[in-house]
């Protein structure tokens, strides 16, 4: 693939003020020692925050761990989506999927019966629009230089439709001549899929399943420990990528002058993470690094640990403000660092709503403390059907035998369960995993109160299009679309396993 090679906007002048302590007016040319920095984004696919810096065991990050000592590492950063589509529409614009129109995964597509084009609301670009109007030159890096033995996805994955080209190349080798860039790099390891079945084998040191730590929701079983440990060997895997990719900006004489972030898409791809609004599947990692050569902005500091509760959108409000590029309109992010940063995040936002065939809605507030999750649909089964888990999550299957057995705790039994509430709390200090749902707690009315109010209030706010029902033909063709290339592998588990 080629984006065809154009540049938009005007040309950024060379010299530009960035943010810093002084809180001087982007776009002044008083100080020479700015110049625009160049940006770029390593986006790990369906990845947690299990890195050696979060305390993970059992896992060893060196370059990512050395590249959050170096720089600024939050603890509380998640997505708006627990899947990659809307989640993705949604960092790429800096607007919830649900208020553009892109929260259904996989939805607006050519060749399924959801309305196509669909384009952006007035007002609402790309990341990447913004910044080539500044003058920045956009890639979305696929293609390494001779030598590299990977390449990066090249993934989008949008619910929307895009007039024109949304990148200039896919090339690392035209980044360096197009300075200032911004640029993305996206990488499959903590996807399932080949890269993840044989991450394994590019590592020195596997993961020990005997040593690692599985959330209590799972039962302890060989085939779960075994599991989570190649989600883990997928990242380690994955970090080896990130320091081939940091010693090619040294090489290229490009790390003085970017600044790199760090980030997952969504949650990780396991029961109960992946399209599911919990921690589990909206907490990210997200590490900011700015070179020690560009003057710093105000509320960056080097080797820092910021718990603040941080959106992905705010990625975007802070990538542009990074290149000098104001705040849109309607941007739902917020500027992280510099003097233009915005107020610190009370709460943080998400949802789902269909996710291939499978349909529901969900939409969850979070404060530092509590999450509050709203069930749209509570008579719909957590498992309920959805073809592409059932053939890549065996664990489902052990599951589903152990159900039948009895043999699964009060909260591992949660997930067989054929309904839900339609209101859950949890207490995240004492409760990290989600587990002990609050809602009917006496003790716990009024910040249930407090919350619920909170969320319909954003729900307002935003114009939430999921209210609205999606036509039924949309998820008809993803549920026989599903059947096509899951049937057989569903067939073969069920034989294995003896289970529905």
């Amino acid at each position: 693939m080629r984006y065809r090679a154009f540049r938009t906007g005007v040309v950024l002048a060379a010299v530009v003020t960035l943010f810093s302590d002084s809180g001087r007016t982007q776009g002044s040319t008083g100080d020479a020692r700015a110049v625009a920095p160049n940006i770029l984004w390593l986006i790990a696919e369906d990845m947690g925050p299990e890195l050696g810096i979060y305390g993970t065991p059992a896992v060893h990050t060196p370059h990512l761990d050395a590249l959050a000592s170096r720089g600024m590492l939050f603890t509380h950063a998640f997505t708006t989506s627990p899947v990659c589509s809307p989640s993705r529409s949604a960092f790429m614009t800096g607007m919830y999927q649900f208020t553009i129109g892109a929260h259904h995964h996989r939805s607006h597509r050519p060749d399924d019966p959801s309305p196509y084009p669909f384009p952006l609301p007035a007002g609402v670009r790309l990341v990447t629009d913004w910044l080539r109007h500044a003058g920045y030159f956009a890639a979305n890096v696929q293609e390494m230089p001779d030598g590299i033995d990977f390449q990066g996805t090249g993934k989008t994955d949008w619910n929307f439709s895009y007039d024109g080209e949304p990148f200039d190349s896919d090339r690392w080798t035209d980044l360096k001549g197009n300075q200032p860039f911004y640029a993305q790099i996206n990488f499959p390891e903590s996807h399932r899929g080949a890269a993840w079945d044989t991450a394994h084998e590019r590592i020195a040191k596997p993961a020990d399943p005997a040593r690692v730590q599985i959330p209590p929701y799972y039962p302890d079983d060989p085939l779960v420990r075994q599991d989570w440990a190649q989600y883990l060997n997928a990242v380690m895997a994955l970090d080896q990528k990130i320091g081939v990719v940091l010693d090619l900006l040294e090489r290229d004489g490009l790390a003085d002058n970017t600044v790199v972030v760090f980030m997952g898409d969504h949650g990780r791809a396991m029961v109960r993470g992946k399209q599911w609004p919990y921690d589990s599947g909206l907490h990210v990692p997200l590490i900011l690094y700015w070179p020690a050569a560009l003057p710093a902005p105000s509320q960056y500091q080097a080797g820092s640990v910021s718990h603040t509760l941080t959106s992905s959108l705010d990625i975007t409000a802070t990538t542009l403000a990074i290149a000098g590029v104001q705040t849109p309109e309607k941007m739902q992010g917020r500027v992280l660092v510099g003097a233009d940063r915005d107020p610190p995040r009370r709460y943080v936002f998400g949802g789902r709503d269909r996710g291939d065939e499978t349909v529901d809605r969900i939409r969850t507030v979070r404060s530092n403390r509590y999450r509050y999750i709203r069930n749209f649909m509570p008579e719909r089964p957590f498992l309920q059907t959805n073809r592409y888990k059932l053939a890549n999550y065996e664990t489902i299957w052990l599951m589903k035998k152990l159900h039948n057995e009895g043999s699964l705790t009060p909260a591992q039994e949660r997930l067989l369960a054929t309904d839900r509430p339609a209101e859950e709390l949890y207490d995240l200090r004492s409760d990290p995993y989600e587990i002990n749902d609050l809602a009917t707690s006496p003790a716990h009315q009024e910040i249930l109160r407090q919350l619920r109010l909170v969320l319909e209030e954003w729900l307002q706010r935003i114009d939430d299009q999921g209210r609205f029902p999606e036509d039924p033909s949309v998820a008809e063709y993803y549920d026989e679309r599903a059947k096509k290339n899951h049937g057989e592998r569903i067939q073969t588990l069920q034989e294995k396993w003896r289970v529905q």
